[in-house]
């Protein structure tokens, strides 16, 4: 396949007039544009900083090759680093550096490393395991075709280098064809994987072998939503940040589908449309994602606002931006833009949300931009991504985190791990100052804790949850079962009574952690009072 093949092949992606995209980027994200022009200077000087909005394995201390480029680098004996260093993400930021300045340096730094990585990073090397799990090589095609869009008319993509990438594509994706099994069936892995593979299916010339890949894609897709999402719409894994890279995933596929007249299978399109809403669901009034199991804090709008222009809803373009912000306006394009613009906000129809599958509760004040936001959790553990917070709450209100999670933080297999990850960094309960769910590695529990007794009841005047667990019903001294009721007296007070139900003498602790910006007093032993520009009255018993 030649260069011009590719480039002219009568179908639609993602970005669609780049001059375009260029003028509206101008016009309006300057100052996100000096961002992403700094992390592509960076990567011209072989400079690597994970702080992009999706970077899952973000890092503060930037690592620099004087020399060359060593692609299975490991600092602090981290192999998170491997992996999101070997996702090449920041190719996409050159491509984007490139056509808004023109400057050739971008070019050619993204070819000399694309080659470079190639030549280097052999799949069949044993050595080389790190940079090839499936979850990277799924990645590496979204991002790899995207970016390559932007340099179509460089004089340095070659048709002899053009030749490197497409070989090297396509030994990505003969490589993902060959591997699926039950781990990829119930993991985010197997998404990550195989939204890649039906990327290529679709990008590449049209061929027996890329129909294959896209009828396999699209099949394991299927499989994998129908198995991972719950009917509420939440990612089993409980993770808000797992849960919006999949609703990412499954959004590329269904865009590319919608665009070149392909059958997206009913369960994606109905399932994926409940994530959009799991996402709205799990947003706080800053737009920030809750941080929730091993989640981040992260503006979740990109997400919403692509769900709403796919699924032309203006509940979602609500909860979403008014206009394509930076990220959308590359991954959709002008036209898109214009589309989106002819949409309605609508304000959503509850402010007492029940997603009980997962075990996910909701309380709004109302929809405004002061609202006071609570949310309740008494569900699964969600496997490795899971955190020890059966009851735990969150609470936002007047413009800020009153009570907050810890959010994850690192994957390492060190102190700070188990820390995030126990009770006492949530705003829960325990007995005896045991874990009720009980570690053995940053990713294996040995202990599981069952969420039983979910209820809710939504009025006008009140809303009130509950949800206990019995992770002490097997404790030393006898059995505890563990409740907690949340009455909310709307607009402004909670009323939060925990329940211990035992036939012998026991310590109970309750947790609350709050955000370190704000003001506390404690006027009493049961009272306490979070002081803003209005007072949020929180009675915990």
């Amino acid at each position: 396949m030649s260069k011009s093949t590719f480039f002219s092949q009568n179908k639609k992606f993602f970005m669609d007039d780049i001059e375009g995209i260029c003028e509206y980027v101008s016009k309006n994200y300057m100052n996100e544009f000096k961002d992403i022009l700094a992390v592509a200077d960076d990567v011209v000087n072989k400079k690597f900083l994970f702080n992009l909005r999706w970077d899952m394995e973000r890092t503060v201390v930037p690592e620099v090759f004087n020399d060359e480029i060593n692609w299975l680098h490991m600092p602090e004996d981290d192999p998170e680093w491997i992996y999101q260093f070997n996702r090449h993400r920041f190719w996409i930021c050159l491509g984007q550096a490139y056509v808004m300045t023109k400057d050739e340096k971008y070019a050619k730094a993204f070819v000399e490393q694309m080659t470079h990585w190639i030549k280097n990073v052999k799949l069949e090397d044993e050595r080389n395991a790190l940079a090839w799990r499936t979850i990277e090589a799924g990645l590496r095609l979204e991002y790899w075709l995207k970016a390559i869009m932007y340099f179509k008319d460089s004089s340095h993509l070659t048709e002899e280098v053009f030749e490197i990438f497409e070989a090297s594509v396509k030994e990505h994706a003969e490589f993902l064809m060959g591997i699926y099994d039950t781990f990829r069936l119930v993991s985010n892995w197997g998404v990550l994987q195989n939204h890649g593979l039906f990327i290529a299916g679709v990008m590449l010339p049209e061929s027996e072998r890329t129909a294959e890949y896209r009828k396999e894609a699209l099949k394991r897709l299927a499989e994998e939503i129908e198995v991972q999402v719950y009917a509420d719409g939440v990612h089993w894994e409980q993770s808000p940040m797992y849960h919006n890279e999949v609703a990412h995933c499954y959004l590329d596929v269904k865009i590319l589908c919608d665009r070149n007249n392909i059958e997206l299978p009913e369960v994606i399109e109905r399932k994926l449309y409940s994530m959009a809403y799991g996402t709205f669901y799990h947003k706080k009034p800053d737009h920030h994602e809750i941080m929730m199991g091993d989640s981040d804090d992260i503006d979740v709008r990109d997400i919403i606002t692509k769900a709403a222009y796919s699924y032309k809803d203006g509940v979602l373009k609500f909860g979403g931006y008014d206009e394509f912000d930076f990220d959308c306006i590359w991954d959709l394009g002008i036209e898109a833009a214009k589309e989106y613009i002819k949409i309605d906000k609508c304000l959503p129809k509850e402010t007492a949300i029940e997603l009980k599958e997962s075990g996910n509760y909701y309380l709004h004040s109302d929809w405004s931009k002061d609202e006071n936001f609570f949310h309740f959790y008494c569900g699964t553990l969600g496997a490795g991504h899971g955190h020890s917070d059966k009851l735990h709450i969150d609470l936002f209100a007047n413009g800020e985190d009153i009570l907050v999670d810890s959010g994850r933080y690192t994957y390492v297999d060190k102190p700070d791990r188990y820390e995030f990850k126990d009770p006492s960094a949530h705003n829960t309960t325990t007995v005896d100052e045991e874990d009720f769910i009980v570690c053995v590695d940053p990713w294996g529990c040995s202990k599981l804790a069952r969420s039983i007794n979910q209820k809710m009841v939504k009025s006008d005047e009140y809303d009130y949850v509950e949800g206990g667990h019995l992770g002490y019903y097997d404790i030393k001294g006898g059995g505890v079962f563990v409740n907690r009721r949340i009455i909310y007296i709307k607009p402004d007070i909670y009323i939060i009574v925990d329940e211990f139900y035992a036939g012998s003498k026991h310590k109970y602790n309750q947790y609350f952690h709050f955000n370190n910006t704000g003001k506390l007093s404690k006027e009493s032993n049961n009272e306490v009072n979070h002081i803003s520009e209005k007072i949020i009255q929180i009675y915990a018993f």
